[in-house]
């Protein structure tokens, strides 16, 4: 598992921050709008830590919605399909998920694909041929698709190492689900899988963390806080936990606690460049214009991105 932050993964500013900096909107490759429900910023807590704090590594994906979960069938990313075996996946329509268009030859391939899953002669083979599907729909970004097959192999192989690879793969597209249907959708299949992990090893914490991240976005945040709780209880130095504990800790407005959370995630890792930009926002807001200073030009040094560069200087120009 990957624990330090990549170049060419996105740095996500959420809402809670963005108020504090004044309406700052920082992705390094564009500029979102503020986001003001709850399950939003929770939702994006979500994503960022997991792709900077030792989670599940994504494949450097710049999308910002979900395709929901299609079958092999959908490859022209045109409305609604279902496959032959009875399983309705969702919508997949392109103006709804435009970055899941794929190549003809990646088409083609998971036609060939499907095709193959369904005439495999035995279980095994289907298996075989899911994870294979798996992997082509996590390359065109279909996340959810790729859940779907993996999921497959874990009703067929029910091991926490089947349950997890299936859950990772819809917590990934839980973190770029665009609406509240979606959220709520994907982050119970998060939930309901990786239940179904820790039965078999309660002392994953990678699950758990994951796990904790997804009830962020539900009905009950309590139960997510109350599991990050008991991640950082039995691994102080837990990227994924500390970070969505500072992220909570914004969210109340309780901005020293925040700045505690943010200080140990970086003393973790000093190369987690969202760690870095947090703690600058949150210092900033507590009256500590050099230390914020000091983490702002951290997180600036360590990545190239230009956006993420500008949205720095502005910031430090405005502790002056």
């Amino acid at each position: 598992m990957a624990t330090t932050s990549s170049a060419s993964h996105q740095l996500v500013v959420l809402a809670a921050s963005l108020a504090l900096v004044g309406g700052l909107y920082v992705l390094p490759k564009g500029i979102v709008k503020p986001k003001e429900s709850r399950s939003e910023l929770n939702k994006d807590a979500a994503k960022t830590a997991n792709r900077d704090g030792g989670g599940f590594k994504t494949n450097g994906s710049k999308t910002e919605a979900s395709s929901g979960p299609v079958p092999a069938t959908a490859i022209d990313n045109g409305g609604a399909h279902s496959d032959d075996d009875g399983h309705d996946h969702g919508p997949s329509a392109p103006e709804a998920a435009p970055h899941t268009s794929a190549t003809s030859a990646q088409r083609q391939e998971l036609a060939r694909l499907l095709s193959q899953y369904k005439a495999a002669p035995n279980a095994a083979a289907q298996s075989a041929t899911a994870i294979t599907l798996a992997r082509r729909y996590e390359a065109v970004e279909r996340f959810d698709s790729a859940g779907y097959y993996l999921e497959q192999v874990a009703l067929a192989s029910p091991s926490a190492q089947n349950w997890q690879r299936a859950a990772d793969a819809y917590f990934q597209a839980f973190s770029f689900a665009a609406s509240e249907e979606r959220v709520k959708l994907l982050g119970g299949k998060s939930r309901e899988l990786y239940a179904k992990v820790l039965q078999k090893e309660p002392g994953n914490l990678d699950a758990k963390t994951n796990l904790g991240m997804a009830y962020m976005a539900s009905d009950n945040p309590v139960q997510g806080v109350t599991i990050l709780r008991e991640v950082l209880e039995a691994d102080p130095r837990n990227e994924k936990a500390l970070y969505n504990m500072g992220i909570l800790a914004v969210q109340s407005n309780q901005y020293d606690k925040a700045v505690t959370r943010f200080k140990d995630l970086v003393k973790v890792n000093p190369k987690n460049v969202n760690g870095q930009f947090y703690l600058g926002v949150v210092l900033a807001r507590t009256g500590a214009k050099e230390e914020a200073k000091a983490a702002f030009l951290t997180a600036k040094s360590l990545s190239p991105d230009p956006a993420l560069a500008a949205s720095v200087d502005e910031e430090v120009a405005k502790l002056k």
